[in-house]
């Protein structure tokens, strides 16, 4: 189904219409049976499914028969649909809980009912806070009660909340987080920030129970990130960098040291994370490259930076955006 995109011109629709008959006429008394329809090949029937109107349309077609089921469910065949049929919105979901767009229609107050964005579905349920929201799933952590335990060792689930399902994380490893120094560097928990990573098309075709999560941690003189992702359901170091790497001159690293570095609002573009560093008198950007987990440093375009923060986006054709006050 490769072959199926968005902007690819389809084949004309087909219109069935029955061969005449010349031996027929109206004095016959037994007419001739018209000929079976040919079996249409699965590629013309995805470029006729690809053109109706609604998602509704398109679960009616689904329920026919098997073949336009399997065809209507097929992975690559949805992502098409959906890049032509986008999704209404319903609402937003942060940690306060979920949003319901205006105005309300059914499928609002459907997914409002059905949902529990409580968490009454996790152990131990009143002692989770969001750390993330992405994609209709929720990051979730909580203390493991141990005194003095480091923030690293957190418990940590990302559920959803709609069909009510969740996935416990194994901790990380302590050989991981003796990366971070020996025996267990005095992080903070303002020096450790956990986040869910956008899905690729490959991950996302894999099924909707994927995804990735990443810690990061600031350890007075460098940067760590360790990843989990759910397809092997095991933790790995990924990046790791000194801040001295990364063109901070001393008097910049002598302030990161009295300030944490995650405190910004973390922006997401063409497969990076960037942090703005602007509040802290940097005119500079850190970026987390998702692609190959690797840490960098970049200076802001010339102008005047307010401190009040800037907020990054995908402008198009590989471009970057960038707004501040």
């Amino acid at each position: 189904m490769s072959s199926l995109s968005p902007s690819r011109r389809g084949f004309p629709l087909p219109c069935y219409v029955p061969h005449s008959n010349p031996m027929a006429t109206t004095s016959n008394k037994k007419m001739a049976s018209p000929s079976p329809m040919p079996d249409m090949p699965d590629q013309l029937l995805a470029e006729i499914f690809l053109r109706l109107p609604t998602p509704q349309d398109l679960a009616r077609a689904s329920a026919v028969c098997t073949t336009f089921r399997r065809i209507s469910t097929d992975r690559s065949f949805l992502r098409c649909f959906r890049c032509l049929h986008a999704p209404p919105l319903l609402g937003f979901l942060d940690r306060d809980g979920f949003h319901p767009a205006l105005p309300s229609t059914p499928a609002v107050r459907a997914v409002a009912a059905a949902a529990d964005f409580t968490f009454s579905f996790l152990p131990h349920h009143r002692r989770w806070t969001v750390q993330d929201v992405r994609d209709g799933r929720v990051l979730l952590s909580r203390s493991t009660g141990k005194l003095g335990q480091p923030p690293v060792f957190r418990d940590l689930a990302v559920c959803d909340p709609l069909h009510r399902r969740y996935v416990l994380l194994p901790p990380l490893p302590h050989d991981l987080a003796a990366l971070l120094g020996h025996p267990f560097p005095p992080v903070t928990e303002a020096c450790c920030k956990r986040f869910l990573v956008p899905l690729g098309e490959e991950e996302a075709a894999a099924g909707d129970t994927t995804f990735r999560v990443i810690l990061m941690a600031y350890c007075k003189t460098s940067l760590a990130a360790f990843v989990f992702s759910s397809s092997n359901d095991q933790w790995r170091a990924t990046a790791s960098k000194d801040l001295s790497d990364l063109a901070l001159d001393e008097g910049n690293m002598e302030e990161m040291s009295r300030v944490q570095p995650f405190i910004p609002m973390r922006h997401y573009a063409y497969g990076c994370f960037y942090w703005d560093w602007v509040q802290f008198g940097m005119k500079k950007l850190l970026l987390l490259d998702t692609t190959n987990m690797e840490f960098s440093a970049a200076d802001l375009p010339p102008g005047e930076w307010s401190k009040e923060g800037i907020a990054i986006v995908e402008a198009g054709e590989g471009r970057l955006g960038i707004f501040g006050f």
